[in-house]
């Protein structure tokens, strides 16, 4: 049910490299590629060694900092889009260009929103509501894309996607890159920032696959954590010795994968919807991944489609990706009245300052993962910050709270296996006085 693609966290790792090579005059393309078979040699390696059980390890407080960064990446990104119509402006004096495509983001975002939303209103039957959200926020796009063609908002040249005219490969490279092309002593050395992107799409993988194998999902099949980190890996070297970016599991694809297969139901009890039942199958993978392929016979008519409407997209994104999470909604409970929050709320056990320093420390660590993701000295070695919030969880959060205090929070420590339990007991039993 997960889907893989290229993401954000991806895209910046690349940048940091690319940053690299540029730095020492190494031609980047043969760096990409070697970075990327050591990378598939190291996932391959742990899918084969069962390196995933590890993950449950990476509890609630790793998964909300990490969606957070996912969330603050994607709204970034669009506000970074549209400040640069202001910015670029050819008449400084007249900004009409830059606010109207800052309207055609807004109201991209508004109706998407709405359209998703349709499928818990009232109106019409549950078949048709469905409808609505499952091919809502592409009628908003092309209909975005039409009204953009309009004469009266046409005028105002709002930039659209750069197409090129012909299908080739960036700057007419060959299809294959030349391996070769750089010292034996390069292609060994480039196994240092392999072993980043490993932890990156380590973290990445296994934290979108259980989110979507979370037990209130429902599904029926089991996990398959290491089976996928070495098909992942497979992959990774694919794409690396043709210059294709490298994906690994997306969680905003994944996550809209499953609710397009999921089937709800109205709780009576609860007067809230429910999952009733998730279609667990490999064709919609397929198919969708089909269909993407096909759109290259398309790509002409990606030049009518506004920046700014997939500003209102990522918008959008961002905004979905912070429903559910705990922790962004923990910012603005730490401020309400502790009579209005819910009696299972874990202000009423941890207390006001408590709690906020629980969120305080999230925030803190979400900060330095986006410190290191954008300073272009340090952007290639962020995936191995993520791999501290494990650490950090694991070593320190314990000193400051209590197991029932982490409980309440929803973050529980992760039980250790049956196997370390035995073998403690065994040395235990060896080493008391016969």
């Amino acid at each position: 049910m997960a889907f893989i693609a290229p993401t954000g966290l991806t895209l910046a790792f690349i940048s940091g490299l690319y940053r690299l090579c540029t730095l020492r005059n190494i031609p980047f393309f043969p760096v990409y590629a070697w970075v990327g078979i050591w990378t598939s040699v190291f996932m391959i390696g742990l899918g084969m060694a069962g390196s995933s059980r590890l993950i449950r390890y990476c509890t609630r407080f790793t998964d909300e900092v990490f969606n957070g960064l996912l969330s603050l990446n994607f709204i970034y990104e669009a506000a970074a889009s549209l400040r640069r119509n202001f910015i670029n402006a050819p008449d400084p004096s007249n900004l009409t260009m830059p606010f109207v495509a800052l309207s055609e983001a807004l109201l991209t975002f508004f109706a998407t929103t709405k359209v998703i939303a349709f499928q818990t209103g009232k109106y019409f039957n549950q078949k048709a509501r469905d409808t609505v959200k499952n091919f809502g926020p592409v009628g908003v796009i092309v209909a975005m894309s039409l009204i953009n063609q309009l004469p009266l908002i046409n005028r105002f040249k709002v930039p659209t996607l750069s197409v090129a005219k012909t299908f080739e490969l960036a700057g007419g490279r060959d299809f294959l890159i030349p391996l070769t092309s750089i010292p034996v002593k390069a292609r060994l050395l480039c196994a240092l920032p392999a072993v980043l992107l490993t932890s990156l799409f380590f973290m990445d993988q296994n934290i979108s696959v259980r989110v979507v194998n979370n037990p209130d999902n429902k599904l029926k099949k089991g996990p398959a954590y290491n089976i996928d980190m070495a098909a992942l890996g497979l992959i990774t070297g694919a794409l690396s010795v043709v210059g294709l970016p490298w994906m690994c599991g997306a969680t905003v694809q994944s996550m809209n994968h499953l609710k397009a297969m999921t089937t709800t139901r109205f709780n009576e009890e609860t007067q809230e919807p429910e999952i009733d039942h998730v279609t667990e199958t490999r064709l919609t993978g397929f198919v969708i991944h089909a269909l993407i392929a096909a759109t290259v016979t398309a790509l002409p008519l990606l030049q009518y489609l506004p920046i700014p409407v997939v500003s209102g997209v990522f918008l959008y994104l961002g905004r979905k990706l912070m429903s559910g999470n705990s922790f962004i909604e923990r910012m603005g409970d730490g401020l309400a009245e502790r009579r209005r929050l819910p009696k299972k709320h874990p202000i009423h056990l941890l207390g006001r300052k408590k709690m906020n320093m629980f969120t305080f420390l999230q925030a803190t660590c979400l900060i330095g993962l986006w410190t290191f993701k954008q300073n272009p000295a340090t952007a290639i070695f962020f995936p191995s910050v993520i791999g501290m919030l494990i650490a950090i969880r694991a070593l320190a959060l314990p000193r400051f709270f209590s197991e029932e205090e982490l409980v309440a929070l929803g973050d529980p420590t992760p039980k250790r296996s049956k196997t370390a339990q035995l073998m403690e007991e065994k040395q235990a039993v060896e080493a008391s006085p016969s």
